[in-house]
C-alpha cells in the first residue's frame, strides 16, 4: 500500500478484486499490519461487517485529501490575513514537508506533539503527518508541563511541533524544557519565527527537498487504512486528558459522513476560529472541508476586529459560533457591520433559537464527542427538532441506547438517562488506559459517555437532547476542564487545606470554574490573581484556572458522608456559599 501515485486504497482494492476472482475473499484480513501497544483496535467482526456494508473503505486520510486536491487543484484551501493557499499548493507543501521529516529520521507511527495556535503551518504539518504515516498528538497551545509532559511521555513522542513566534509565551524555551524532561522527545519543529540553533524550521525543511524527490520518498511509505492516524484527546475525566486513537479509514468516514449530512460543497467557505486540533474542528469542520474541496478560513487571533474583518472579507457559508465568539461579534452584528443572513448554516452547541433570532440565519444545534458519536440538526428538520434538540446521529450505523445511570437497563421512552454508543467511528478504548476502559464500556462494548440524554420522537424519527453531565467536568466555551485535575493543582497552595472545584453558569462561556476552599488555620485567602501565579508555577493551562474563589468552613456532605458536589454546584449557581 503506497502513499504515492498508487494509493493505499487503490492497491488494497486491487488485492481484494484478485482474491475475489480466486474465490478466496475470506483471506482478506482487515486489520493493521503493525499493532501499536496500548491501542485498542476494532474487533475483526466489526471491521468485516462495516467493510462488507460499504461503510468503511480501504482508504487512508492521505487518499481522501489527495482525491480532493486532484479534483480541485485551483480551489482555495486556506484563506486568512496574509494567507491564500490553493489545494495544489497545499498538496505540494505538505508532501515536501512529509518527505523532509522522514529524512530527519522520523519513521511511520512515530508520534508528534502538536502545540500550535491556528495557522496554515498547522495544516501543513497535519497533512504531512498523514502522508508520512506519523501520528499527531492533538494538544493545545495553552497546555503546559502537566499536560505536555504527561502526554509526550505516555505516547513516547519524538517530535514537538510549536509556533516559534508566540509573543506571549516562550514556546521555544518550553519545548527545550520538555525535551530535557521526556527522553523520547529528541526533535523540535518550529513553524514560524526566527530560526533557532538546534531546532528544525518548517520553511527550511520544505525548501530542503523538491516536489519530485519528495514524491519518490513517499512512494516508499506503506500507509495502512486500519492503522492509527491521529491521537485525539478527551476532555479528561480523571487527571489530564486521555488519548483517543482515531484510525485512518474510520476518521475519513467521519469526515465524509459529516460533509454529506450537512451538504458541504467545493463552493463552501468555513469560519471556525476555535482550535483546529480539537476533534470538532478536525473531524467536523476543517477536515471534511479539505476532503470536499471547500475553503477553510484561518483566524490568527480572536480579537473582535480580526474576526469581523475575516467574516466580511471571506463571507463564510458555514460558521461555528460558541458563546465567547458570539460575544466578540455581538456589537458588529447588532450594528449591522456584519450580516450573516446569507449563511448556509451556523452550528452551535446550545442557544440555537436565540442565535437564530439574532443572526436571521439557519442555526443548527450539535452534540458530539471525541470518543465517537456526532449528532447534528440540519436543513429540513422539523422546527420542534431545530428548537429543542441536538439532532440525530450522522450515520445510520450509529447505535444509541439510553440507560439508567450506572446500569445497563434501558430507560422508558422519553426518560432522561445515560447514553451509550456504538458504531463505525466510536472508540473501542483509550490509549494505555486498561482500568479506565473497564469502567467506560458496557458488557457488549458500548461506550458510556457519562452524559445525560433524552430521546424525542418527532415525526417518526429519533432526535436527541443533551441534558447535562454525570462527570465532574466544567464546559467552559467548549473547553472541558476536569475538576479533579484542578483540585490536585490548587491543593498544593500553602494556604489551602481543602478544595472542591465546581462549575457555575455563565451567559457567555456556558460555565466557568469556581474553587471552593477550606483554608489552613491562620492562612489568608488567596486572590484570583495570586492563585493564578501559583497555578502558572504548577504548570496548569491558564484556561483551567478558577475564575471565582469561595471560602467555606466545611464542605456539605451527602448521606453517605461524601462531599456533596451537587449542593456546592447549586449554591455556586445561586451566587452564595453553603452555610
Amino acid at each position: 500500500m503506497h502513499a504515492g501515485p498508487e494509493s493505499a486504497g487503490a492497491q488494497q482494492q486491487a488485492e481484494d478484486a484478485l482474491l475475489s476472482e480466486r474465490g478466496d475473499t475470506s483471506k482478506r484480513i482487515h486489520r493493521p499490519k503493525t499493532a501499536l501497544p496500548g491501542v485498542v483496535y476494532p474487533a475483526q467482526a466489526d471491521l468485516d461487517r462495516y467493510l462488507g456494508q460499504g461503510v468503511l473503505t480501504s482508504e487512508t486520510l492521505a487518499d481522501g485529501f489527495r482525491d480532493a486536491a486532484e479534483k480541485y487543484p485551483d480551489n482555495v484551501a486556506l484563506l486568512g490575513p496574509g494567507c491564500r493557499v490553493t489545494y495544489s499548493e497545499l498538496d505540494a507543501i505538505s508532501t515536501r514537508l512529509a518527505a523532509a521529516l522522514l529524512r530527519q529520521g522520523m519513521v511511520p507511527l512515530d508520534r508528534v506533539v502538536f502545540q500550535l495556535n491556528d495557522c496554515a503551518q498547522l495544516v501543513y504539518g497535519f497533512l504531512a503527518c498523514v502522508k508520512a504515516g506519523l501520528v499527531p498528538i492533538c494538544t493545545l497551545a495553552a497546555h503546559r508541563e502537566q499536560e505536555i509532559g504527561y502526554l509526550a511521555e505516555l505516547a513516547k513522542a519524538r517530535l514537538h511541533f510549536i509556533d516559534g513566534d508566540n509573543p506571549r509565551f516562550d514556546d521555544v524555551g518550553f519545548a527545550r524544557k520538555m525535551q530535557a524532561t521526556v527522553s523520547s522527545l529528541n526533535l523540535i519543529l518550529q513553524a514560524r519565527g526566527e530560526p533557532r540553533p538546534g531546532i528544525l524550521h518548517l520553511d527550511a525543511l520544505v525548501g530542503s527537498i523538491d516536489l519530485e524527490a519528495a514524491r519518490s520518498e513517499l512512494e516508499k511509505v506503506e500507509l495502512d487504512p486500519f492503522q492509527v492516524a491521529v491521537f485525539q484527546l478527551s476532555g479528561g475525566t480523571t487527571g489530564v486528558p486521555k488519548i483517543i486513537p482515531r484510525f485512518n479509514n474510520e476518521y475519513l468516514y467521519t469526515m465524509r459522513a459529516v460533509a454529506d449530512w450537512l451538504g458541504y460543497s467545493p463552493e463552501d467557505v468555513l469560519f471556525m476560529p476555535q482550535p483546529m486540533v480539537h476533534n470538532l474542528n478536525m473531524g467536523c469542520c476543517f477536515g471534511p472541508f479539505l476532503m470536499t474541496g471547500g475553503t477553510v478560513t484561518i483566524a490568527p487571533n480572536l480579537n473582535a476586529e480580526t474576526l469581523v474583518s475575516l467574516i466580511n472579507e471571506t463571507r463564510p457559508t458555514w460558521l461555528v459560533l460558541g458563546g465567547p465568539i458570539v460575544a466578540r461579534l455581538d456589537a458588529a452584528i447588532r450594528s449591522g457591520e456584519i450580516d450573516l443572513s446569507y449563511a448556509t448554516g451556523i452550528m452551535t452547541a446550545s442557544g440555537g433559537t436565540r442565535l437564530r433570532e439574532l443572526l436571521r440565519a439557519p442555526v443548527y444545534q450539535i452534540f458530539g464527542m471525541t470518543e465517537g458519536v456526532l449528532m447534528f440538526c440540519r436543513e429540513g428538520d422539523p422546527q420542534e427538532a431545530l428548537d429543542t434538540t441536538h439532532g440525530r446521529p450522522i450515520s445510520m450505523f450509529d447505535e444509541v441506547r439510553i440507560f439508567k445511570p450506572g446500569t445497563e437497563i434501558t430507560v422508558e421512552p422519553g426518560e432522561i438517562g445515560e447514553p451509550s454508543f456504538k458504531g463505525p467511528y466510536t472508540t473501542h478504548g483509550y490509549y494505555m488506559a486498561p482500568e479506565r476502559n473497564k469502567e467506560t464500556f458496557t458488557s457488549d462494548g458500548r461506550y458510556r459517555s457519562g452524559d445525560l440524554m433524552q430521546e424525542k420522537i418527532i415525526e417518526g424519527k429519533s432526535y436527541y437532547v443533551f441534558c447535562g453531565r454525570l462527570k465532574d467536568i466544567v464546559n467552559r466555551a467548549g473547553e472541558k476542564i476536569n475538576c479533579e485535575e484542578v483540585e490536585k493543582a490548587i491543593i498544593s497552595h500553602p494556604s489551602v487545606a481543602g478544595v472542591v472545584a465546581v462549575p457555575y453558569p455563565d451567559p457567555v462561556f456556558d460555565e466557568r470554574l469556581c474553587a471552593v476552599l477550606i483554608l489552613r488555620e491562620g492562612a489568608t485567602a488567596p486572590s484570583i490573581a495570586e492563585m493564578g501565579v501559583h497555578l502558572q508555577r504548577f504548570g496548569l493551562a491558564k484556561f483551567k484556572w478558577p475564575e471565582r474563589i469561595e471560602i467555606v468552613a466545611s464542605f456539605p456532605l451527602t448521606a453517605s458522608g461524601k462531599v456533596s458536589r451537587a449542593t456546592l454546584r447549586e449554591e455556586m449557581a445561586k451566587g452564595s456559599t453553603p452555610a
